[in-house]
């Protein structure tokens, strides 16, 4: 895991680029002719000078077991045109990146800087957190807490009375009423304290634009917003696991909270064992309890961006697939308006790091902690199941989380089958089949999925729902070779 002559494909460099933009500039550095002094070490690590507009050459550091990057360039992307040209180098000519050279002073600085912050991360790190809560004030610290419950289910309140005027009216009149009620409701959540309600009564804005069937979409959203509601009343009561993904649906960071969502921190399990779970990936139950580590070798299955519906920020979201465990798991970042999120992991690598999980019952969603290596190419496709199993899985799923949108499933030897009114992905022996949603993602990789499978099976990874299935990442048979649909 840990060889830098391991070398990535031209795809999966240029899907760490920002923006087409950089795409497109980037490209035109990936030849020998503006770099010199390249090398890389045996650790993943290469650099190198690119001749730009003045008279002072870039310098350029790729760390590939972040992926993280350093460029003297004025430039505010991450990664620059100059670290993915200099990437691009890397991964089409051996020669014009040789392996074993000495690393020039100023990437040593640069990667002892990171030595030094990722040492006192793991040498300080529990210190640091205990010590601004050992001597803070317990009392008041539950004071804030009790306030914010109090606001929180003031919040929850106004909302419910929201939705039994909806209903009381009728649902036909959403269509006209547009989106600037469901705003105002959600800047009434945002003031509550309860972002988690926000989102989702944004979400509900939208839904009346969303197409053919959108009373029942509706609906359905209403009655699980009543349920989140109708949950924090009596969170108290409920089991730890079941509590902790209630706060974290309302918004308290990382599900803390006591009874009615106003004591202290949810406790944490102990470190999980790296042979804990088995299961292909959606094939685990539960991913344990927040604060657990998991040390795998992480297989990117698929990455992709959404835009929040007040275009302010994006979110980028990486599915990963433990080649030990068999564990799914997703990594958020986000980024402001305009500017892509600097996490970024090609789809079809490979990353032996330590992953953290966040608090809540079927809670999927991790930190990466400790990487060791950089990211290699995977050698084989993932493990699959069939539709049939695949709804079993996400059945499982609701029963720990009712608010679940979706569960990643891999899916093995599968068809696309075109129809209306929706596409669907069938068993190669016919006996069930998977409709794939009808969102923007789901659309674009529709015919890209029939044209990878010329009518033959296909393994294919995605986000198994209550719309539908949305296919993110294809393999063809005998190929290990990810095809991203997004």
């Amino acid at each position: 895991m840990t060889q830098q002559g391991v070398r990535w494909t031209s795809e999966q460099v240029l899907a760490l680029a920002p923006d087409d933009a950089s795409r497109k500039a980037g490209s035109k550095l990936g030849g020998a002719g503006p770099w010199t002094a390249t090398g890389g070490s045996g650790s993943g690590v290469v650099w190198g000078l690119c001749k730009g507009s003045g008279s002072k050459p870039y310098r350029t550091v790729v760390d590939l077991a972040g992926p993280a990057y350093q460029c003297s360039c004025p430039s505010r992307k991450f990664p620059c045109k100059h670290a993915l040209g200099l990437l691009l180098l890397w991964a089409a000519d051996e020669g014009a990146v040789p392996d074993g050279t000495a690393a020039p002073d100023w990437a040593e600085e640069w990667l002892g800087g990171r030595a030094e912050r990722a040492a006192k991360r793991r040498d300080g790190g529990g210190a640091g957190a205990a010590g601004p809560a050992g001597t803070a004030d317990p009392a008041a610290a539950r004071r804030r807490a009790e306030r914010r419950a109090e606001r929180i289910g003031a919040g929850v309140q106004e909302l419910e009375q929201r939705l039994a005027d909806l209903l009381r009216g009728g649902l036909a009149g959403q269509e006209r009423a547009g989106y600037a009620l469901w705003e105002e409701t959600a800047a009434r959540m945002v003031d509550a304290q309860a972002p988690g309600l926000a989102a989702r009564a944004r979400e509900l804005g939208t839904i009346p634009a969303s197409g053919t069937g959108w009373p029942v979409r509706m609906l359905e959203e209403c009655a699980l917003l009543h349920l989140l509601g109708r949950a924090w009343f009596e969170v108290g009561g409920l089991p730890e696991p079941l509590a902790a993904t209630v706060r974290t649906r309302v918004g308290l960071p990382g599900g803390v909270g006591g009874s009615g969502g106003a004591g202290g921190p949810v406790s944490a399990g102990g470190s999980v064992d790296s042979g804990g779970a088995g299961g292909s990936a959606g094939a685990g139950g539960s991913a344990g309890a927040g604060g657990a580590r998991v040390r795998d070798c992480w297989q990117v299955l698929a990455q992709y961006d959404s835009v929040s519906p007040d275009g302010r920020l994006t979110t980028r979201r990486v599915w990963l697939r433990g080649l030990r465990t068999g564990r799914p798991a997703m990594v958020l970042g986000f980024g402001p308006a305009g500017r892509a999120p600097q996490l970024s992991l090609p789809v079809g690598l490979v990353l032996d790091a330590e992953a953290v999980w966040h608090a809540g019952a079927g809670q999927l969603r991790v930190d990466l902690g400790e990487r060791f290596g950089p990211p290699v190419p995977s050698g084989e496709a993932p493990p699959g199941v069939s539709t049939g199993a695949a709804l079993d899985l996400y059945g499982a799923a609701l029963q720990e989380d009712p608010w679940l949108d979706s569960w990643p499933v891999v899916l093995a030897d599968v068809i696309p089958v075109p129809g209306e009114p929706a596409w669907q992905l069938a068993d190669s022996d016919g006996q069930y089949a998977l409709p794939l949603s009808r969102d923007g993602r789901s659309r674009s990789g529709r015919w890209q999925l029939a044209a990878l499978s010329g009518g033959g099976p296909l393994t294919v990874f995605g986000e198994c729902g209550h719309q539908g299935f949305t296919p993110l990442t294809a393999w063809q048979p005998g190929s290990a070779e990810a095809v991203a649909l997004v």
